[in-house]
């Protein structure tokens, strides 16, 4: 399993995309910039905290069970130009505390599993952790979007530790299989790239969403064989 983290913040350059997409007459003041890093900072290790808990969660597994579940695991916080964005879609002013108190997603992880099942084991696994707390769910795996979007969300909260004291920091962590998360991939490109003809999106799209039903069969067929191979080593050791 690998986790990709990033490696260091650049407060620096947050302060200075928070300036420039404010879109405000006024600076923002000192405080504001200083509450916006400890925001990042305080997102950047929740995440880290969620990401440690999946990696020695999957260990554990692979020891007990001999089986590791996350195939890899992304982890990325949100941009500048990102947040504002959605504070805009939300008819909200561009404030720090706006951000504080109205998106929960500025930590998020991408867990990508090996097998369907992984999926429901892993949520299992780390919301049964008694310092996680499950906010919110969304489960697009059994109930796929209309595009064949199909994905598990998840926003918790986990307990920060710092020299002023423990604070719960929100982490939002997507859950799908190696397939769905290659799907995704496909989609976002498709739907995003801002330069692709209209036509070929509409007639890629539509391709897509009958590929997202064909991929879930072949998907649960696979976990089948999974399935089958494994009971079958365990009566041979038995």
């Amino acid at each position: 399993m690998i986790l990709e983290r990033k490696s260091y913040m650049d407060f620096k350059q947050i302060a200075k995309d928070f300036r420039s997409e404010r879109g405000v007459p006024e600076e923002p003041a000192i405080a504001e910039l200083e509450q916006l890093n400890e925001l990042f900072a305080l997102a950047q290790a929740g995440a880290n905290e969620i990401g440690t808990k999946l990696e020695n969660l999957d260990s554990e597994f692979q020891v007990k069970h001999d089986h590791n579940p996350i195939h890899h695991i992304e982890e990325r916080i949100k941009s500048v130009q990102s947040l504002m964005k959605k504070l805009d879609k939300k008819g909200l002013d561009r404030r720090v505390e706006n951000i504080e108190d109205n998106i929960s997603d500025v930590a998020g992880l991408r867990v990508v599993t090996n097998y369907l099942d992984d999926i429901y084991l892993v949520e299992k696994i780390l919301v049964n952790q008694s310092d996680v707390t499950l906010l919110k769910r969304k489960d697009y795996v059994k109930n796929p979007k209309p595009s064949g979007y199909r994905s598990l969300h998840l926003v918790v909260s986990v307990p920060v530790f710092q020299a002023s004291g423990s604070q719960d920091v929100k982490v939002e962590i997507q859950i799908r299989t190696v397939g769905m998360d290659m799907w995704a991939s496909l989609e976002h490109k498709l739907r995003y790239k801002t330069d692709i003809n209209q036509e070929l999106v509409d007639q890629y799209g539509s391709n897509l969403q009958e590929y997202s039903d064909e991929l879930e069969e072949i998907e649960t067929k696979m976990q089948k064989i999974y399935q089958h191979l494994n009971e079958d080593g365990e009566i041979k050791r038995s």
